[in-house]
């Protein structure tokens, strides 16, 4: 079997993406309170967390939507949302024009095959007493879809498409290693030719160097088949390197979105700049300005009791009293990319300009972005025994 995964397979279907720049998902004061019960004898509910907490996000068609933060800030429960996996407390979801924010289960149906999900965690998200072939045909059979040459035939070539060995169709989860399992994820989300992919996290549970397979093998999805992607993650390295555009969200609300350049050159949000400077700086022998390290005093508020005005200001060294009486609004500010908006009434001033490539990162993120960069799809990855990765956390976490 080559080592070069090869798309060509693909029903046409799956590569008669939308048209490219129009708008295929749209998110408006989006949020989700989980309540919290309390009382004795009887429990009754006495607070909630605002895990997501108005959130507005448009993912085009075809693109790759980069949505970063710190753990519990909400990234996740978002994805959740979106796929309808979890009911939303307020806001709306539009998916290509149609509002799907409380659509019942059967008005979901033609829905669920055009919105799929990649888990997290390789090793929780495959069903360990199932076969390979079981899981990845298993949408096709709730979703009644025959494809021509049948299902098995389709599962095998979806298992090609992932770099993994058709002859591995029998074979259960345990047999695979961690990075290979995560093929699997994807195998099983590309299998009802989606038009929009929500990645939760799909590498921080991998090696570094299976990191780069894994994405580049997602990013080569994304050019065959046109597939949009909402990509979460905490990984900065990988954000810059795979998304269009980058949204930063804070304690379950968005406070600055833009395309990737903008954001990373040229932040706005003195969060943003806090996460970016959080990143050690590579050895600037040829001349290089450090960049200073921002220090963030106190902790992350709860969720339960979030601060009033802008969510950021207990732990922002610029804010004033009109930042706790007063929710900035996200809008474009002065100076700023067209597209590019922030959520601050005291925002920094862009001093750094160039492109995205010309930004130190640290050694670690470094490592990231070469391994990235030099893999060149996932090459080297034969018959799916010629290598073996482990679970590691990644690198570079805000």
């Amino acid at each position: 079997m080559s080592n070069d995964i090869s798309l060509s397979k693909a029903p046409a279907a799956a590569r008669a993406a939308e048209p490219p720049g129009e708008t295929l998902l749209e998110v408006r004061g989006l949020a989700k309170h989980f309540p919290v019960m309390g009382g004795f004898p009887f429990k009754r509910q006495v607070g909630a967390v605002k895990a997501v907490d108005g959130v507005d996000l448009t993912v085009r068609a075809g693109e790759s939507f980069g949505l970063v933060g710190e753990s519990g800030c909400g990234k996740s429960t978002t994805g959740r949302l979106v796929t309808r996996l979890l009911e939303p407390t307020a806001g709306s979801i539009s998916y290509r024009g149609r509002d799907i924010t409380h659509a019942s289960r059967k008005e979901l149906a033609p829905v669920r095959s055009e919105i799929q999900m990649i888990f997290q965690d390789p090793y929780s998200s495959l069903n360990p007493r199932q076969t390979v072939g079981t899981i990845i045909r298993g949408p096709m059979e709730i979703n009644g879809i025959e494809p021509p040459g049948g299902r098995e035939q389709r599962v095998r070539e979806l298992l090609e498409t992932v770099g993994l060995n058709p002859e591995h169709y029998n074979r259960f989860p345990h047999e695979f290693s961690g990075g290979q399992r995560q093929r699997i994820g994807v195998a099983r989300a590309l299998a009802l030719e989606p038009k929009l992919i929500v990645a939760d996290e799909p590498v921080s549970a991998l090696d570094v160097s299976i990191q780069a397979q894994v994405v580049n093998l997602l990013q080569q999805v994304q050019r065959e088949l046109g597939i949009a992607f909402l990509f979460i993650a905490h990984d900065l390295a990988i954000v810059r390197h795979f998304s269009e555009r980058v949204a930063v969200m804070y304690l379950g609300k968005i406070v600055e979105v833009g395309d990737r350049d903008s954001i990373y050159l040229r932040p706005r949000h003195p969060y943003t700049h806090a996460l970016l400077s959080a990143v050690p700086e590579a050895d600037l022998t040829d001349g290089g300005t450090e960049r200073e390290r921002i220090r963030l005093a106190g902790d992350v508020p709860s969720p339960v009791n979030p601060p009033s005005g802008c969510h950021f200001r207990t732990r922002c060294w610029k804010a004033t009293e009109v930042c706790a009486a007063e929710e900035p609004p996200l809008v474009r500010l002065g100076g700023s990319a067209e597209g590019h908006l922030t959520a601050c009434h005291h925002p920094e001033e862009p001093t750094i300009t160039g492109r995205t490539e010309d930004v130190v990162l640290d050694p670690a993120l470094a490592a990231i972005e070469d391994a990235l960069d030099d893999v060149g799809g996932v090459d080297g990855v034969g018959d799916g025994e010629d290598f073996q990765d482990g679970a590691g956390s990644a690198a570079g976490r805000p």
